[in-house]
């Protein structure tokens, strides 16, 4: 509790009372004790006189100091103590600004060779060999032929996919398709379903664009298909066609 204004007003008008009374009592001659000689009344008066006057202040400036301690005691308790945020009180600030860390993989820190955890389809010991109407090897030297007459395609050799054009779809890759019989001017929109799925993280499905036909001489009869990579990282891609089905695993570096 602080002193209040009334209380150092009291403090005040006694210590001047006291002075008054000092001076008073002085002027006046009054013997506070018995009567001795003059001479020696005298200095014994001042001498009384004096000790009221200095055991009064005395006891003043300790009713005045008493006063203070109490206003300074109860500022230190009423000042209020400041509470450091704890780590997840921290950290649940940082999230509120925004500064969540995002699912997704940074393109910068994705490595460009498939790690571990990523089974990427390698070439087999005794690798497929298409139909005799169909070119021997894949249109790419760093790729190979994967499957079996009833659907095949082309995957890369190290099993990557890196460099792909990047839009706002993800990213884009071309998947040529191939089955024995096929003719391209027969079915310029063939029933071929592709799907995908990211093995190594939690992601979006694969965006796959409707199939269509393709011709060329150095690939013959083939389906297209466009895809887009919602993230870099380890995809396992599907084709379905007339029952047939075939899948590879691909890393997909920046």
């Amino acid at each position: 509790m602080r002193p209040r204004y009334k209380d150092f007003n009291f403090i005040l008008h006694l210590i001047t009372y006291v002075s008054d009374t000092r001076d008073i009592l002085v002027s006046s001659g009054v013997v506070l004790f018995s009567d001795p000689p003059p001479s020696v009344a005298r200095s014994r008066r001042e001498v009384h006189m004096h000790t009221w006057y200095r055991y009064t202040l005395l006891a003043v400036l300790a009713l005045l100091l008493s006063a203070c301690g109490v206003a300074t005691s109860s500022a230190a308790v009423s000042a209020p103590t400041a509470i450091q945020p704890t780590a997840a009180q921290a950290a649940t600030s940082g999230e509120s600004r925004g500064e969540r860390s995002k699912a997704t993989p940074n393109t910068n820190v994705m490595p460009n060779t498939p790690p571990k955890i990523c089974p990427v389809t390698r070439p087999p010991a005794q690798s497929f060999r298409p139909p005799a109407r169909y070119p021997r090897y894949a249109p790419s030297p760093d790729s190979f032929w994967y499957g079996t007459a009833s659907l095949w395609t082309a995957v890369p050799k190290t099993g990557v996919w890196s460099g792909l054009p990047d839009n706002p779809e993800g990213y884009t890759q071309k998947v040529f398709w191939w089955r024995e019989g096929y003719v391209w001017t027969e079915e310029p929109e063939p029933q071929l379903a592709v799907t995908g799925r990211r093995l190594d993280a939690t992601a979006v499905p694969l965006n796959v664009s409707r199939a269509t036909n393709a011709f060329a001489e150095d690939i013959q009869s083939a389906i297209l298909v466009g895809v887009d990579f919602p993230t870099l990282g380890c995809w396992e891609i599907t084709g379905e066609y007339a029952g047939t089905k075939l899948s590879f695993v691909v890393w997909v570096a920046p």
